[in-house]
């Protein structure tokens, strides 16, 4: 593969200024958006009074943690623009969440907020290997979702030509992919997988395009994912981190230089990393739920918000700004099965391991009595299709992975390529039938 390392003169100054440098103006940010927040927005007042903060209060970056969590419970609560700290009229944009659990989280953006947003985005495209010039595939969806937006306002402000494809008719990707010489390829590692069937399928070379770099998000995806990725397409993978609540996209970037975990774009957000169950804030190193702040966001600022997401804060590398190791799931996602917690990534891990299955699955829970059941459905890849007995045996294989390894019990289905459900955004990795039972 290409290096992409980029220079160190295409670096912004902040990601090569000194942890002194940075610790110092996001004190200073911070301190304007918690004023910021208290004294526009009457819900974040609410909560910090009855909190016993003031913004003024604040002369460390330590001093955060007295300051309440946000969960996404709030943004519901106060739904459509109840949290937002400019009038409906200073909006230059709106996005929501699906609202597939309850209702849509809306998120707002000032002008000055898309043009924040634009530059962690092309931000990130460097970092992951992209430069001016280059064709940027982007395959997230377009709408109220933040991904297919956000990936194609940073590809136009680092100069890119962008191709926005959206999400769907995996055929036509494959033609424009190959038509336009896309370069760079930005979706879900998911319907990444799903592309590189339809390549497949196809009967054509993966590795006969110009793509040298796809980078991926929006869901958790695994290392082995990643070398199957680069594998095939001998192009680098690199993982892109954001949540619409925060901004979308853009939050935290691997460096295709070293792919050793995401740095966070801190002086625009601020991480903390806490004990789901008591709130406290752990050492840098020690895993838990990482908690945001934004500091230079205008209609929606957003303090202390709980992400959900499970993973360890460590120094910075290729940049001064610290990394977040990959996700390892969500706290909310976690599955307990027979008193054995289990997240979606570890099966997949297993997955990925064993000859003659492809790397696409769906975790369904069932009860039985009393007792959990584990079902893991997954296919057979195209060499191995039709052969029962090598089914049979690459299901033992995997069933044995799973209860070394993550200490659980599971039944598993080998069916037939393409049988399990594919997707054209994030992928629906569990289906919970315990409570139906």
């Amino acid at each position: 593969m290409l290096n992409l390392a980029p220079k160190h003169h295409e670096l912004d100054p902040i990601e090569r200024a000194s942890r002194d440098e940075l610790e110092a103006l996001q004190l200073h940010r911070l301190q304007w958006s918690l004023g910021h927040a208290y004294d526009h927005s009457p819900v974040y007042r609410a909560k910090f009074d009855e909190a016993g903060v003031n913004p003024e209060d604040v002369l460390t970056l330590s001093d955060l943690a007295r300051f309440p969590f946000t969960r996404k419970a709030d943004l519901r609560e106060h739904y459509p623009f109840g949290m937002f700290a400019v009038p409906r009229e200073k909006l230059a944009r709106i996005h929501a969440s699906s609202g597939t659990t309850g209702k849509p989280t809306v998120v707002g953006y000032t002008k000055k907020d898309i043009d924040v947003w634009s530059e962690v985005m092309a931000r990130s495209i460097r970092a992951s290997g992209g430069r001016p010039g280059d064709v940027v595939h982007v395959a997230y969806g377009y709408g109220l979702f933040t991904g297919g937006l956000g990936a194609h306002y940073g590809a136009e402000r680092l100069g890119c030509t962008v191709v926005p494809a959206s999400g769907g008719m995996t055929e036509r990707q494959i033609t424009l992919i190959r038509d336009f010489g896309a370069n760079v390829i930005m979706v879900t590692p998911s319907y990444m997988l799903s592309i590189l069937d339809e390549f497949r399928a196809q009967g054509i070379d993966p590795r006969d395009t110009k793509l040298k770099v796809g980078i991926f998000g929006a869901e958790p995806w695994t290392d082995a994912m990643r070398r199957e990725i680069e594998d095939a397409f001998d192009m680098h993978a690199v993982d892109i981190y954001g949540l619409s609540e925060i901004i979308g996209p853009g939050v935290a970037n691997e460096c295709v230089e070293t792919k050793d975990g995401l740095h966070i774009w801190e002086d625009h957000f601020y991480p903390e990393v806490i004990d789901p169950a008591t709130g406290e804030v752990l050492p840098e190193g020690e895993r838990g739920e990482l908690v945001l702040t934004s500091l230079t966001k205008e209609a929606f600022p957003v303090i202390r918000y709980r992400t959900g997401d499970l993973t360890r804060l460590l120094p910075g590398t290729a940049r001064t700004m610290r990394r977040m190791e990959k996700v390892t799931g969500r706290a909310d996602d976690m599955l307990i099965v027979r008193g054995v917690n289990v997240f979606p990534t570890q099966i997949e891990e297993q997955l990925l391991k064993c000859d003659g299955l492809a790397p696409h699955y769906q975790i369904e829970l069932t009860r039985e009595g009393r007792m959990d059941t584990m079902t893991v459905i997954c296919e057979a890849t195209s060499d191995a299709a039709g052969e029962e007995a090598h089914a049979a045996a690459s299901a033992k294989e995997l069933a044995h992975h799973i209860k070394s390894v993550i200490g659980v019990s599971a039944r598993i289905v080998v069916g037939d390529p393409g049988s399990v459900e594919r997707s054209q955004g994030k992928a629906r990795r569990v289906v919970d039938k315990r409570q139906a039972g």
